[in-house]
């Protein structure tokens, strides 16, 4: 068996992972940035809206920007409407990923792609390549854990998500051009909501939910049902022109550093919690991430990666615990749905109100 050997290790090149391989190789680190899958961003699993202050920070290319957003439209189950401005842009997140990718590859990072990080053995990783008749052992000083709702690097440091709401979406086409988002609270999406994302001349529309013993219909049923709705009010037709379901943290701040490895993006729960959005907290987190793993070889020190976790909580962890009382809030009360989402749901003022 092999044996590579870098300063730092990165498992997984998702938008938190490449960020933090490129902050840490920028400081001039040896970095391995390892992705199990063939083509980085590939398949997608997003709703591919990222807020407008993002794309002023990174170096997206012009084609993985599909077009502006200026609102996002909140409907309730009565009908009743809010609308709140969320300027932003819908993106290609494959392209969007690729090009974190090759960024973190400019700066010196190595990528093995087709590669994935299957266990701890004698303090190495055992890493094993589609293609390679051997496994890999890889020593390195510091691990990175963005590896994804369901990380590997997570459960070997017992830190794993312990509220992942299933979701699923189809990309259909449009039959208008749109604006805005639109998120759509039901009582029969318990503990999320379904949404409408303008791509260009496509929309992607999904739906997330937490079980409950109410439901008869699968995500993939409750999903198709949607589909049908907004197909007879004329926004869309109702044929998929691609399909995914994955997983949405939906959990309050955990701790995400032990020994020499840390979490960042949805391997550390830095989902919001009420709205399920990542990518910005996942490149800033990798930033941060990146920065303090450097730092740690650079001193030898591995007790400085908990001023990663502490600088973290102090830009995301009011905001993160805001919204779990919210999401505990909207679920204990359900089944007063018109009158609940308006203190915790983003759109409204009740949500930003002190408890």
């Amino acid at each position: 068996m092999k044996t590579l050997k870098c300063d730092i290790l990165v498992v997984g090149a998702g938008p938190a992972g490449s960020s933090a391989a490129r902050a840490a190789a920028r400081r001039g680190l040896d970095v391995l940035l390892v992705e199990r899958r063939d083509t980085i961003g590939v398949p997608v699993q997003c709703a591919e809206f990222i807020p407008a202050p993002l794309l002023g920070e990174i170096d997206v290319p012009r084609d993985a920007v599909v077009q502006p957003v200026k609102e996002m439209v909140t409907i309730l189950p009565n009908g009743e409407q809010k609308v709140m401005r969320s300027p932003g842009f819908t993106i290609r997140r494959d392209l969007f990923d690729q090009a974190l990718a090759r960024a973190a590859e400019t700066e010196g990072a190595r990528l093995l792609a087709s590669t994935r990080a299957v266990r701890m053995e004698e303090g190495l990783v055992v890493s094993r390549s589609k293609g390679e008749a051997e496994e890999a052992r890889i020593a390195a000083t510091v691990i990175i854990g963005a590896d994804g709702p369901n990380s590997t690097v997570g459960r070997w440091i017992g830190s794993e998500n312990g509220n992942l709401i299933p979701a699923a979406q189809w990309r259909v086409p449009l039959l208008s051009s749109m604006d805005c988002t639109e998120v759509y609270f039901d009582e029969a999406f318990y503990g999320g909501y379904a949404w409408l994302f303008p791509v260009g001349r496509e929309a992607n529309v999904g739906l997330g939910r937490k079980r409950r013993e109410a439901h008869h219909e699968t995500i993939g049923r409750a999903l198709e049902s949607f589909v049908s709705r907004l197909a007879q009010q004329g926004k869309i037709e109702p044929r998929p022109v691609r399909t995914m379901a994955g997983w949405i943290p939906a959990e309050p701040v955990r701790w995400i550093t032990l020994g020499k490895f840390l979490l960042v993006g949805d391997a550390a729960g830095h989902t919001h919690p009420i709205t399920g959005a990542g990518v910005s907290q996942a490149v800033i987190g990798g930033r941060m991430a990146g920065k303090w793993a450097a730092r740690a070889v650079e001193t030898g020190d591995t007790g400085l990666l908990g001023e990663y976790e502490q600088e973290w909580r102090e830009l995301f962890g009011e905001a993160q615990q805001r919204a779990h009382h919210r999401r505990k809030s909207l679920e204990e009360n359900w089944d007063h749905l018109d009158t609940a989402v308006k203190t915790s749901w983003i759109a409204f003022r009740g949500y930003y109100a002190d408890p």
